[in-house]
């Protein structure tokens, strides 16, 4: 009895996971005009940090790793041309300083992960599962600002991420529940059919938000409700659905489990992550602050481990490439 209870009064272990382009991108937007002193663009990087800085003091994880895309077609792209097709193409400012991030990783410590044909987001929910099957007793956290990682959610994995201004917050299972009125596992299916205009994911146009809700909260599932509205004896007004909705459904049932692919996070990319220490330098941070101009990050990390020089800490996963 002692010994269970001992066990459960320890400090579980941590895993935070960066959704670095989705850091980056807030960052970029949130802070356009910051430059260092030669005039280059600097307020991607000084987000990236600073958030890299907030993660270490309010969520003190024990391993931390950060996933990106690359500037390729993923497996979306391939199977639907206009994936993300509304979005503009990146500016070349948010370009280079997405290059740099690399290095920004590499002076603290952080492992890289990135693989062609995938997004960050199938590299976060690979890792995810791949901790969940492996380490259960590891608490996963993904930093993010994306609606779309929290599907990820369950028992072991929560997602935290910035609100307006410097707020932050962190989603469970409750919270997502509270927020949207439907469970992690159900966002793909929601996406099916409220569509996802950030990506260009279709959905069935003319249902939208509110619609999509009602519906994913009565049956469940895209699946469910198309096999409950297919039926032969299935009365659309004894339902309580709208005719047109109803036509809607059936009129765009290729488009909504199309949809559905796009908005599912792949758990299946090849990637292989294991738990490594993250220990931090303060002499290479200071020196990534005062490369910059960040004057005002360098005291932010409130412990270090001074003694432990990056090249004997930094160890590069399989995964780690520059693009």
């Amino acid at each position: 009895m002692n010994k269970k209870s001992s066990v459960k009064e320890e400090k579980r272990k941590r895993l935070v996971l960066l959704d670095a382009h989705a850091i980056l991108h807030r960052s970029y937007h949130g802070m356009p005009d910051l430059t260092d002193k030669n005039g280059n663009p600097t307020g991607a990087l000084y987000g990236y940090i600073s958030m890299i800085s907030r993660i270490k003091n309010d969520l003190m994880p024990d391993y931390i790793a950060s996933c990106y895309d690359l500037p390729k077609p993923t497996f979306r792209h391939l199977a639907y041309d206009n994936y993300k097709g509304t979005r503009s193409a990146t500016d070349d400012e948010l370009k280079m300083q997405i290059d740099i991030s690399y290095d920004i990783c590499k002076g603290l410590n952080i492992p890289i992960y990135t693989a062609e044909g995938f997004e960050a987001d199938d590299l976060l929910g690979t890792i995810a599962k791949q901790m969940g099957e492996r380490h259960p007793d590891i608490e996963v956290i993904i930093a993010s600002g994306d609606m779309d990682t929290m599907q990820l959610i369950n028992d072991t994995v929560k997602v935290y991420t910035l609100k307006k201004g410097s707020e932050t917050a962190m989603y469970d299972y409750d919270a997502v529940v509270a927020r949207y009125g439907f469970t992690p596992k159900q966002i793909p299916d929601y996406k099916s059919i409220a569509g996802d205009t950030s990506d260009n994911i279709i959905g069935v146009p003319g249902i939208g938000v509110k619609g999509a809700t009602e519906l994913i909260q009565k049956y469940g599932s895209l699946e469910n409700l198309y096999n409950t509205i297919e039926k032969e004896d299935f009365d659309f007004k004894a339902a309580g659905m709208r005719e047109r909705m109803y036509n809607l459904l059936v009129e765009n049932k290729d488009g909504a489990e199309f949809s559905r692919v796009l908005a599912t996070i792949r758990t299946d990319a090849p990637v292989t992550y294991e738990p490594i220490d993250w220990i931090v330098n303060k002499t290479d941070y200071v020196a990534i602050c005062d490369r910059f101009g960040f004057r005002s990050l360098r005291e932010k990390f409130d412990d270090y481990v001074a003694d432990a020089p990056l090249v004997a800490t930094l160890q590069a996963s399989p995964q780690e490439a520059h693009p």
